[in-house]
């Protein structure tokens, strides 16, 4: 695995449901230079799941020990299961000069920005919330127990919109303009100086 000579960029896109993160964040992930790691989690595997190539499957003791540890870049519990990101697949990632994308949820990407503070917070978001309710209801797969759950649930994401770097807008049929603007932000973090201290020595010594 080898994207560049410099150390990659850990991006982590956050977004409520209905925010089209998962279509995102394939199509950057199909290009040369972006790359996921391996999450971590107690949960059981589902049937076809393969152990380090869907998740690493763990006991509950061997994650506690990884927290305990701090082998973990971020954490959280879900429905009775841990679900986490260890360092070292994360860093090696980063090392090997790639960039890492990561889907985390709010909770999470605030752990990573305080573990990692050169970590790179993206909000991905629908144009409205009332469109994001609009494309729950249009799913037609929940109930409306189920919908207006993760409708409250997006108002409390957002109430941690703060600690995020940028904000993108997923519109209809935005897809290609919502990848374009992450891009965009990724080409811009590359070229900040505060990522090249460098720039002037190596400017006169080559």
């Amino acid at each position: 695995m080898s994207c560049g000579t410099k150390k990659g960029l850990l991006i982590v896109v956050s977004g409520p449901a209905g925010s089209g993160k998962g279509t995102v964040l394939s199509r950057l992930l199909a290009e040369d230079n972006y790359r996921y790691s391996v999450s971590a989690t107690t949960r059981a595997p589902r049937p076809g799941e393969v152990d380090g190539v869907n998740y690493h499957f763990l006991t509950e003791a061997e994650f506690r020990r990884r927290i305990a540890a701090d082998e973990m870049l971020e954490h959280a519990e879900y429905c009775g299961n841990f679900y986490g990101t260890p360092k070292k697949e994360a860093y090696a990632v980063l090392d090997s000069g790639c960039n890492l994308l990561l889907e985390i949820e709010v909770a999470g990407a605030a752990q990573i920005k305080k573990k990692y503070p050169e970590a790179v917070l993206i909000m991905l978001l629908p144009p409205s919330f009332a469109v994001q309710e609009s494309r729950l209801r249009g799913r037609g797969t929940e109930t409306e127990e189920k919908i207006k759950q993760r409708l409250a649930r997006t108002r409390e994401e957002l109430t941690y919109i703060g600690d995020y770097d940028y904000v993108v807008y997923n519109y209809d049929n935005g897809i290609d303009e919502a990848v374009a603007d992450i891009r965009a932000i990724v080409r811009a973090e590359a070229h900040a100086l505060s990522r090249n201290p460098e720039a002037c020595r190596s400017y006169f010594e080559t």
